[in-house]
């Protein structure tokens, strides 16, 4: 009797183990079944051949339920409904992501439905509209993106490109479009570059388009094009070659220097009292990282039209004189200069990186970027001045040339120091003076002082010395070449001109 209570007592706590081992396993598979919190996303789609029909495409996470306000005072609970709306117009589409739990997440989307044939009727006229280069304010430019549009360079109606703004582009509601050059062709400087036609207004003549390369360019003169307008996505796309806005040398994608036979732009088409507005746009990504914009005018009140301006006014101003003894930067900071500080251009600085070779100062890594010329640009600080080097005899540059640049093209380790009068010269480049390393003897991956005499430089658009001259305001450095879009990264440090 002992010996079965005994075992009735061993089976008992035998049992208990068994619950307590359940019990420990249900609730680790409780807390790893914890119910995740939900992600609300969606995209969506406007119907090619209904513009009023719009299909969402949910990509939320986590839910097992989704309620659609589509702004219209419409609902759905599917999980990715087509929705039709009655008008066009601005929607701010909500959708709401619930997961099992009863925890919700929401995603706001606004949205823009398009008449096509009404934009299409604003773009044209409902038969035929002209428009040209809009003479108010900056009608083109380059920026970084689109909030930053036209802050790198802007053009405006001032003289200076006076053929852009006679010429014209009319749209036609068949879908054709007519670019008339009115006889003068601007010759943009990546395509003209080294050419008779460089940067300025010339016949447009087909004995004149041949490109920097020996290319005929013709089929950018005056024609007949198509377009395909999309007022849905923003996009306006031209056809047949030669056809562009803007500017010959931007395409869908990138730069070009030949004709191309089709280009997409983003578009704006805007209606105002007297005259509607259309701004066309590019953007291209990095490395690039550039965004053009062009605005066009079309009047229907000529009385609000400007004259074009036909001659720019003088450029330039006289800044005042200083005789330093000593101009210099150290680049281990924003403020390591004497003097001197950099002023905004294509190469950029990174004040103040670790020293690649291990050494214990802070220097500058300067970065080429894919801009065909450029050069890091300097002037004198807090005062810009012109500069009388009387009391100075040379320049020197410590420079680091990585290794692992791609120098297997057209990047090359030429180290260059210059001087110009940018104040008052408005392409400095044609009267510049530069002290030349061709890069052949640098040794790579450690640091090598250059060092030249000021009364003996060894290129440049001018033939004197910076002794010769008192209004000399702008100093510059360039690495890795010119006339070419590779990118490469290079540290400098103590630019000293003593």
């Amino acid at each position: 009797m002992k010996k079965s209570f005994l075992n009735l007592l061993k089976r008992a706590f035998l049992l208990m183990g068994v619950v307590s081992l359940v019990t420990l396993y249900s609730c680790d598979k409780d807390s790893e079944e914890t119910v995740k919190d939900p992600i609300a996303s969606f995209q969506f789609a406007v119907s090619t051949s209904n513009y009023l029909e719009v299909t969402f495409t949910n990509y939320s996470q986590n839910a097992t339920s989704y309620s659609w306000n589509f702004g219209d005072q419409q609902t759905s609970t599917d999980e990715s409904p087509v929705h039709v709306y009655d008008a066009a117009g601005d929607y701010d589409v909500v959708l709401t992501a619930t997961n099992s739990a009863g925890k919700s997440a929401t995603y706001t989307q606004s949205i823009t439905i398009t008449d096509p044939n009404v934009a299409l009727t604003i773009l044209t006229g409902g038969s035929s509209k002209v428009w040209k280069l809009y003479r108010e304010g900056s009608s083109m430019g380059i920026g970084p993106d689109a909030a930053g549009a036209g802050s790198w360079w802007s053009l405006a109606n001032d003289g200076k490109r006076p053929c852009l703004y006679k010429q014209t582009f009319t749209f036609n509601h068949d879908g054709t479009f007519v670019f008339d050059d009115k006889g003068m062709i601007w010759g943009e400087g990546d395509v003209f570059k080294t050419t008779a036609f460089n940067e300025i207004c010339f016949p447009a003549e087909a004995a004149n388009m041949v490109n920097f390369d020996g290319v005929d360019v013709s089929a950018w003169l005056g024609g007949t094009h198509n377009f395909d307008y999309n007022p849905t996505l923003g996009t306006i796309t031209v056809t047949g070659e030669g056809a562009y806005l803007g500017i010959t040398k931007c395409g869908t994608s990138d730069y070009v220097s030949v004709p191309q036979n089709s280009i997409t732009y983003d578009i704006d088409v805007e209606e105002f009292t007297g005259y509607d507005l259309m701004t066309v746009s590019v953007t291209y990504p990095d490395p690039i990282g550039h965004y053009w914009h062009f605005v066009y005018v079309s009047y229907s009140d000529a009385s609000l039209e400007p004259d074009v301006v036909e001659e720019s006014a003088p450029f330039g101003e006289d800044l005042p004189d200083i005789t330093p003894t000593e101009l210099s930067h150290t680049f281990a900071s924003k403020d390591g200069g004497v003097l001197l500080d950099t002023i905004p251009s294509a190469s950029k600085i990174e004040y103040g990186v670790a020293d690649p070779a291990g050494g214990a100062t802070l220097v500058g890594k300067f970065i080429r970027t894919t801009e065909s010329y450029q050069e890091l640009q300097f002037q004198t600080y807090p005062t810009k001045s012109d500069i009388n080097f009387a009391n100075l005899t040379t320049v020197s540059l410590d420079v680091y040339i990585p290794s692992d640049n791609d120098y297997s093209s057209t990047l090359t380790k030429a180290v260059i120091i210059g001087v110009a009068d940018k104040s008052a010269t408005e392409q400095w480049w044609t009267d510049n003076r530069e002290w030349v390393n061709d890069g052949t003897a640098i040794a790579t991956d450690t640091w090598v002082t250059l060092t030249y005499n000021l009364d003996a430089p060894t290129a440049g658009g001018g033939t004197y010395t910076p002794f010769d001259r008192n209004d000399l305001d702008m100093i510059y450095i360039n690495i890795g070449g010119g006339g070419h879009s590779v990118p490469g990264t290079f540290y400098i440090k103590n630019l000293k001109f003593e």
